[in-house]
């Protein structure tokens, strides 16, 4: 019998620097999500995360709190693990670096880079930034402060043992070229060459004098490891790397994808897989790097009142909702932003309208037509079902390619597109007519036993997304786990058993919410996120939103020109996008814009705009868009950027 293929996915291990907010449970869904699936599909899955527990900002944070460190990030981490319970992710281990484990792996591998000549001795001087644990020279400064997180930072000069990064240069970019795919999004890739490597890599501090919470160098404990030798050494440590088991790294090393932020993307697509080099072992094959959770006012702060955390949402709309949103509004790999109103908005009409309808409806008419029991023979094909199986194919060929890239974005929207189908399906083919008439009762067979198999073929399939709809689905059309594998859905029909038995009345799994009341809840759960020890000066003091400065030339690269809107209508199957025809005195385009919740088509028509004309032309939702609509937004309020009538179209905006 031939072993299962293996499949090695991590989280970043997580800093205890506080309570988690949604950006941190985003990273950690999306490597569930990816760990489930394989798991699904029949691999034998690995599914690490942890936390990072040594340095300079712990020591300094659990001084504070007046703990010793070690009692101050037990705290955190058992804190952690709750959380993820209460997320139901389906970690096969949880690594602290201050476990034994660990410790004893990470001596052994400084002792390994120590006796190959990788690291020598010398004096460091610098500038340090404390939260972010790194070194920066003073022309990576920015302004004076820390370029990744705008903090100050403080001269250090200390006696330092240095990784020699520049032995190792011209190899890892040659492992870039012959592996494409080794960093996602390829953006990534470029910036860590153009940024980092082409200029030169400097060699890394790799240990400190100033604090001693950390793990001893070997042979000269007067200095503690390092933050990024210490931390990114887990993920082979905790397969027991360096120990008297190696069992599980011989069996599940190299890891299939490193899931990170995109902030830590330096550290883990050049030092990581330079310390790897170092110790001659396979490199990852893949460093995911995701983007943030923005908000509309920009980064989650609490001083803005604007942080959101998972377990908020959880206790309020369940997890399932909350898993949904996440990785079906954020796109993998690109910034996305939360909202109050897309949050219900996605629980209303996705998962309540959409879904949860599409089931009731299903078991109110075979409850109402076949006694509950689902049709399994005497079926009679309508002309609509070809094209309902076809879709499901399409649909489970599309996941399987686009979950493989990790787009979870775009493997909902498809599985919401079957959604959508089955519904129409019920439109087509009207079942409460066919009902009166005894000659077609075989095609009500068939149409009852087809959405049977649709919302069978959804629930198989939203299971690495969601942990508890897929089998509530299936216990309402009677059926048990056994028919929510991945094998079951290989063909569309000829699955389900005979005289299988809907339930008599399915409860709503997903109960629409009151929109106003539930945008104002979640928006006061924010506001209830505001520090409480703020000084007087600082609530009286505005916070200056971020925003990143831009040089003349860069504006004037931007081509801004007036057009009028000479037709405009919804993008159908898209409520939040209208579809615009403008005419820019020297051509017509089409420009899809996400403002239908704030315009009526009509509204806009003969309206003076401006159009952002030389962005490069997309698809959404399979309309071409051209171009980008100017608007401005304030708390929900969306308005189109609009000039004076007398202005030509055409005209150049300045």
């Amino acid at each position: 019998m031939n072993e299962k293929k293996t499949f090695y996915i991590t989280t970043p291990i997580y800093y205890p620097s506080g309570k988690f907010h949604i950006g941190t449970a985003y990273t950690t869904v999306a490597s569930d999500t990816m760990a489930r699936y394989k798991r699904l599909r029949g691999f034998d899955v690995r599914f690490l995360t942890g936390m990072d527990e040594h340095g300079q900002k712990i020591q300094e944070k659990a001084n504070e709190a007046g703990k010793h460190p070690q009692d101050y990030v037990n705290e955190i981490a058992d804190a952690a693990k709750k959380l993820w319970a209460q997320m139901d992710i389906s970690y096969d281990d949880f690594i602290q670096t201050t476990q034994e484990r660990h410790v004893k792996s990470v001596e052994v591998i400084f002792q390994k880079f120590l006796d190959n000549g990788d690291i020598y001795k010398g004096e460091y001087e610098g500038w340090y930034c404390t939260p972010c644990e790194s070194f920066y020279t003073e022309t990576q400064l920015d302004n004076g402060n820390c370029p990744d997180c705008g903090r100050p930072v403080h001269k250090v000069k200390e006696e330092s043992y240095f990784f020699n990064m520049k032995k190792y240069a011209d190899r890892l970019l040659q492992y870039y070229e012959d592996n494409v795919e080794f960093i996602e999004p390829e953006s990534r890739k470029n910036e860590m060459i153009n940024n980092f490597i082409k200029p030169g890599l400097e060699d890394l501090s790799v240990s400190r004098t100033s604090f001693d919470w950390g793990i001893k160098v070997p042979g000269d404990p007067r200095h503690v490891i390092y933050v990024w030798v210490d931390a990114l050494s887990n993920y082979i440590t905790a397969l027991g790397y360096g120990s008297d088991n190696e069992e599980l790294f011989n069996k599940y090393w190299p890891a299939d994808v490193h899931v990170v932020g995109k902030d830590i993307v330096r550290f883990h697509t050049i030092y990581w897989p330079i310390f790897l080099m170092a110790l001659d072992l396979p490199l990852p094959k893949k460093v995911f790097a995701h983007g943030f959770i923005m908000m509309k006012d920009g980064k989650m702060s609490k001083s803005k009142g604007n942080v959101v955390y998972p377990e908020m949402l959880i206790e309020r709309y369940g997890l399932d909702a909350t898993r949904y949103f996440l990785l079906r509004e954020l796109p993998f790999g690109s910034d996305g932003v939360f909202s109050p109103e897309s949050f219900v908005e996605r629980t209303n009409f996705d998962l309540a309208n959409d879904l949860g309808n599409l089931l009731n409806r299903t078991v109110s008419m075979m409850n109402k037509y076949f006694d509950g029991v689902i049709p399994t023979e005497n079926l009679e094909a309508t002309e609509f079902d070809a094209k309902l199986k076809e879709h499901a194919i399409e649909t489970k060929k599309k996941y399987e390619e686009n979950m493989e890239k990790m787009q979870f974005s775009v493997v909902l929207a498809d599985v919401w597109s079957l959604v959508s189908r089955t519904n129409k399906y019920i439109d087509e083919t009207a079942p409460w007519v066919l009902a009166k008439d005894e000659e077609n009762k075989s095609k009500l067979a068939s149409v009852m036993a087809n959405l049977a198999e649709s919302l069978r073929y959804i629930a198989v399939m939203l299971q690495p997304f969601m942990t508890s709809a897929p089998k509530k689905i299936a216990e309402q059309l009677g059926l048990s786990d056994n028919y929510l594998t991945w094998d079951t859905i290989k063909e569309f029909g000829n699955v389900i058993p005979e005289k299988t038995k809907v339930v008599e009345k399915g409860i709503p799994i997903f109960p629409r919410l009151d929109a106003e009341e539930e945008i104002s809840y979640i928006r006061e759960q924010m506001r209830s996120s505001v520090k409480t020890t703020q000084t007087e000066e600082e609530k009286a003091t505005p916070e200056v939103p971020e925003v990143e400065e831009i040089t003349i030339d860069d504006f004037q690269k931007v081509d801004l020109r007036v057009a009028t809107v000479i037709a405009c209508e919804p993008v159908p199957k898209a409520d939040k996008l209208l579809k615009l025809q403008v005419d820019l005195g020297y051509e017509k385009r089409q420009v899809v814009s996400g403002i239908a919740q704030h315009y009526k088509p009509e509204e806009l028509i003969g309206q003076k705009v401006i159009v952002v004309t030389n962005l490069k032309p997309v698809k959404l939702r399979g309309e071409l868009s051209q171009g980008m609509i100017l608007a401005g937004s304030n708390d929900g309020f969306l308005s189109v950027a609009t000039v004076d009538s007398k202005l030509e179209n055409g005209a150049k905006v300045k």
